[in-house]
């Protein structure tokens, strides 16, 4: 039995490709979580910034970890999921919709850390789109993962006042 405070040490991939990711990925090694395969989708260059702040990130506190960067998540990068043993996957804007023998492939399934208010803006680019949109509340949600595009259980969200809040109209001078 686990002593109360004591914190579990889980076995993960990580899932994530712009510099937003980063910093879950930090927390999840800091954590001391056991972080045993970061995936990142190639945009542009193999060297380009998001692919270095990965490489970056992965290769602090302790052992260097591998960045994968596979074109699709095909039955192959499955299998080799479900051979690392883990208990999840933990995804941050990846860009890439998860098969379903991905989701099934880790213990505790995928988890996503979605940078929006669900289910206000589901899918890509949900901070650009509430910047557009001109909200005046912000958050993120921690959800589980099915096949659906951000439609799983949600486990929580957490929201803020945006530092992006319209300012007041202006008063004319005369």
């Amino acid at each position: 039995m686990r002593a109360a405070g004591a914190s579990m040490t889980l076995r993960l991939a990580f899932m994530g490709t712009p510099d937003f990711a980063v910093p879950v990925l930090e927390a999840l090694r800091a954590a001391g979580h056991a972080l045993v395969a970061v995936y990142s989708r190639r945009r542009g260059p193999p060297d380009a910034a998001t692919m270095c702040s990965h490489r970056r990130s992965s290769g602090r506190r302790g052992g260097r970890i591998e960045v994968r960067t596979p074109r699709n998540l095909d039955a192959l990068e499955a299998a080799r999921l479900r051979d690392l043993g883990l208990d999840a996957v933990i995804v941050v804007a990846y860009g890439l919709i998860l098969p379903q023998a991905v989701l099934t492939a880790p213990r505790l399934g995928c988890i996503n850390v979605h940078a929006s208010l669900l289910p206000r803006w589901r899918g890509a680019a949900p901070i650009q789109r509430a910047i557009l949109a001109g909200d005046s509340e912000t958050g993120v949600t921690i959800m589980q993962m099915d096949q659906g595009l951000d439609t799983g259980r949600c486990s929580c969200a957490k929201g803020s006042r945006s530092a992006l809040e319209r300012p007041p109209p202006r008063s004319t001078i005369r």
